[in-house]
């Protein structure tokens, strides 16, 4: 019976996080592990600046974020599994899932982006805040970029962050579902998907490629990559099943993944690649990361440029999927 009702609140967490998005009365579990990297991070870098020290400081740091994260997550499942009818305990799962996915904060925050470029008023003072609120979502420097440049980042930023914050936890926490069935004591949906958060947030906090965080943030990065590996690869093969692409299914996939793997990412240009093939736009180029400037491999270059139109579409792609991997997870379920 537990099992069950643990389904359903997978499925309720999921709408939350749709519908509601994160409480800004709660404090987000991110907050905490944010918190945390910072603190054990600082006790390295303060210390010291040397190669070893800082690839060690990195891999203790991950790892005992990581520990700590899934440690939680496990502690609440057995507690769960322990007293399944205690409305406490299941709101407090329902919560802890949600917290894993971004799909209403990441829509937002786009949509702040694109109901900003519609005003007809396109003065300085709208770039600025447009420039501020792309600067948000991304790591690169976007303070020089032109209207179209911000377009592309927005929309970049929106197919990469879409397997990060969506389809890599909602991969795991699915995957722990399952798992959790044969015993309590294996992995569950709330371990993984706390352990993957932690990851992400990690890899976003001090996985850059730059001064000494090529060194302390060497590991996290690491991991997320191979954390990311799959489901990045099932959005490859199961996007254009939601778009009017799939009657060139086998074109789609072998242009998307050739592409994508000209990334030195192993995941952010397959991401881009697919929903760019599919909604026949340009990605890839200039960009300028740290006052250095960096060059993309292009992505679908004989595609149209980025425009509110194929931002819309994006995020419809993106609901569609994920409806197709909640009923691929429940027959799933149901049949094992």
């Amino acid at each position: 019976m537990a099992k069950i009702n643990l389904f359903f609140i997978l499925i309720s967490s999921i709408g939350f996080d749709l519908l509601i998005g994160d409480p800004k009365f709660l404090l987000h579990p991110v907050q905490i592990i944010g918190y945390l990297i910072n603190k054990i991070s600082q006790i390295f870098i303060n210390n010291t600046k040397k190669k070893y020290y800082l690839f060690l400081g990195g891999l203790i740091t991950s790892l005992i974020s990581i520990f700590l994260a899934f440690s939680i997550g496990k502690f609440l499942e057995i507690l769960f599994f322990k007293f399944p009818e205690n409305i406490y305990i299941n709101l407090i799962m329902i919560l802890g899932l949600a917290s894993c996915f971004a799909t209403k904060n990441l829509i937002l925050s786009v949509k702040e982006i694109t109901n900003l470029i519609k005003d007809n008023n396109l003065n300085d003072d709208l770039k600025a805040k447009i420039i501020n609120r792309v600067q948000r979502i991304v790591s690169r420097d976007v303070s020089e970029s032109s209207f179209q440049d911000l377009l592309r980042s927005t929309v970049e930023s929106l197919t990469e962050n879409s397997v990060d914050g969506i389809f890599g936890p909602l991969f795991w926490i699915f995957l722990g579902t399952i798992t959790i069935k044969d015993s309590i004591y294996i992995p569950g949906p709330l371990s993984l998907g706390f352990a993957y958060k932690t990851i992400s947030t990690l890899d976003s906090m001090i996985g850059y490629k730059h001064s000494y965080f090529k060194y302390l943030g060497f590991f996290s990065a690491k991991f997320e990559d191979y954390a990311t590996y799959i489901p990045c690869r099932i959005v490859l093969i199961t996007l254009p099943l939601v778009s009017n692409k799939i009657i060139n299914y086998p074109y789609i996939i072998k242009k998307s993944f050739s592409e994508g793997i000209k990334y030195e990412s192993p995941n952010s240009g397959i991401s881009e690649s697919i929903f760019a093939n599919i909604v026949d736009i340009k990605l890839g180029g200039e960009n300028k990361y740290f006052n250095k400037k960096v060059t993309k491999p292009s992505i679908n270059a004989s595609g149209k440029n980025c425009d509110l139109d194929a931002i819309d579409h994006i995020i419809y792609l993106i609901i569609k999927l994920k409806i197709l991997w909640i009923l691929i997870f429940s027959l799933i379920f149901f049949i094992i």
